[in-house]
């Protein structure tokens, strides 16, 4: 498996990942892009995408280890866990989430020696964005391939991230309207920068449960999400809870384990590496400074800024359950929220109350780890950026550097839009734009023939005229060339405008156009970013039902290195 893996990745690569062989015999039509369709994405990322095939290669196997698309991490060790221990408190968690019987099986199986492959997200309002949805598809997805090529069992785990305390950040979800996205917010609001996984969700839900239902139809999955979300007699929601909830129903049959490591007994179990950060602070900050170093000198930068006195440690508060960042002093003391703190503190809440310590996002992988039998982690962008610096405490606290893997990428395509593309011949990368500049384009491609040869024939005319005349008088003289470009480059100007009008005209005449333009811009490419970033996952599960899931899962087993355009 490994080989055909590998060979499949060397050939959609090279054919840019359109209309490849490989995708034959899926249920749906996809087409796979380069991932830099997509704007923001970091070099670190597409140079770690291309590993094997970039100039950076050395530097980024470096970091990373193990091939994004290879299958050496299906055969690597896991670190030894409680598996015992781990399977209890699974068990008890996912009967409080409503978990079904297939994830019950695949605790068991954890309990019996099977390896992990993990994700996790924030804990969004309604779920969150769609990106929530693919990462746990990829989860599924590699744990199926994984268990097949090696025969040893491998289980699809989802950690909440429930400890962030950004309320803002994930009291939102975004839905469509007819026109325009609409952002729904519950209003949750804290005296104190507390764990956002605990927020009691009360009587303000309910506005947002009613707008959901009618932005979505109505469909079954808004039984779902009051199930989850609204208060009754003996449930008391909050949104961790709430959210775990929802992904243990909606990906009940892929028997995805729903984790929420926040509590005691999770932290606990890993309280060895939280034991470690604390005793080893000096060590770790000065191999990230000089991990931090070989990346700007290698042209990257940091995802997370490391600084003299840095921790890789938050401190909940013991009255207020305020959580604050631990700061190192001088002289082995620390400080959180004003309050001072020796090691030997530290230890000793360590010890008493392990749930009041927590990760920050570089250690928080090895946290991970230290509980789970992790085989790999299935991770976003940014999170695949965070592991070139997590490698150096990867190395240091467990002695080993976990397989990272990028999650499915994708845009999901429905019908309607599906439709409309291919009669303009409309690509994903085309409809990534604003409505203005893609109906241009529309209303460009929908001139008649003749105006279209004419504008140009006039344009490649002048084009070459112009750059004759360039070269011929900057051989007079350089201050002439210079004047003829200034000027051919104010004709060439006028050139395009032409163009533009001729198009703006055939727009104005044909107002479908206009309106095409932006039904794509706005299912495809809300805002001005990728759909998948932007709007809630429910509102695709409202509209294709829980076979959805299985889509995704089998799209995510037909490996993109880049970005899918998955036609529902």
């Amino acid at each position: 498996m490994d080989d055909l893996l590998a060979q499949r990745m060397r050939v959609g690569i090279g054919l840019g990942w359109r209309g490849c062989s490989y995708f034959e015999g899926l249920s749906m039509n996809v087409e796979c892009y380069p991932i830099t369709v997509l704007p923001h994405v970091s070099q670190l990322y597409r140079d770690y995408l291309a590993m094997g095939e970039s100039a950076a290669d050395a530097a980024v196997r470096r970091w990373y280890g193990a091939e994004p698309f290879g299958g050496s991490w299906m055969h690597a060790g896991v670190l030894p866990v409680d598996a015992g221990r781990l399977a209890d408190a699974l068990e008890r968690q996912s009967v409080e989430f409503g978990a079904g019987a297939a994830a019950m099986a695949n605790i068991a199986k954890l309990r019996a020696g099977a390896r992990a492959v993990v994700t996790g997200q924030q804990v969004g309002l309604l779920g969150g964005p769609l990106l929530t949805l693919l990462k746990a598809a990829t989860a599924v997805a590699r744990a199926k391939q994984a268990t097949v090529a090696t025969g040893v069992e491998h289980v699809p785990v989802f950690w909440l991230a429930t400890e962030d305390h950004d309320l803002a950040e994930v009291d939102q979800v975004s839905l469509l309207g007819k026109t325009r996205v609409e952002t729904l917010r519950a209003g949750l609001t804290l005296d104190a920068a507390v764990p956002v996984g605990g927020v009691a969700i009360g009587p303000e839900i309910e506005a947002v449960l009613a707008q959901a239902e009618e932005l979505l139809g109505y469909a079954p999955v808004c039984e779902l999400l009051r199930e989850c979300y609204a208060a009754r007699s003996g449930y008391s929601p909050t949104l961790g809870g709430a959210f775990a909830r929802l992904m243990a129903r909606v990906f009940a049959a892929q028997g995805l384990i729903v984790m929420d490591a926040g509590g005691r007994e999770f932290h606990a179990l890993g309280a060895g590496t939280l034991r470690y950060a604390i005793e080893h602070a000096d060590e770790l900050d000065a191999a990230l400074l000089v991990r931090t170093q070989e990346l700007v000198e290698a042209g990257y930068h940091a995802q997370v800024l490391v600084t003299a006195g840095h921790s890789l440690l938050f401190l909940l508060d013991g009255q207020t359950a305020e959580r604050a960042a631990l700061r190192r002093l001088a002289e082995g003391e620390w400080k959180a929220a004003g309050k001072t703190y020796t090691t030997a503190d530290l230890l000793g809440i360590l010890e008493a109350a392990p749930e009041r310590i927590s990760p920050n996002a570089l250690l928080r992988p090895v946290f991970q780890d230290t509980i789970l039998p992790t085989a790999a982690y299935i991770g976003g962008p940014a999170e695949v950026a965070y592991f070139a610096q997590s490698a150096v405490v990867y190395e240091a606290v467990l002695g080993r550097v976990t397989a990272v893997l990028p999650r499915l990428s994708a845009t999901l395509v429905e019908p309607a839009m599906a439709t409309v593309m291919r009669r303009h011949e409309v690509s994903l990368p085309d409809a990534m734009t604003s409505a203005e500049a893609l109906a241009l384009r529309l209303g460009a491609r929908a001139m008649p023939i003749e105006g279209k040869r004419k504008l140009a024939a006039v344009g490649k005319a002048m084009d070459a005229e112009l750059t004759a005349l360039t070269e011929y008088m900057a051989a007079m003289d350089a201050s002439l060339g210079r004047s003829a470009e200034v000027s051919g480059s104010k004709m060439r100007y006028q050139m395009n405008r032409l163009r533009r009008m001729a198009a703006t005209f055939e727009v104005q005449k044909e107002a479908s156009l206009r309106k095409h333009a932006e039904a794509l811009t706005l299912h495809l490419f809300p805002g001005g970013h990728p759909q998948e970033r932007v709007l809630g996952g429910v509102w695709f599960l409202a509209r294709y039902g829980e076979g959805l899931v299985e889509r995704m899962v089998e799209a995510a087993e037909n490996i993109c290195p880049g970005h899918m355009a998955l036609e529902l």
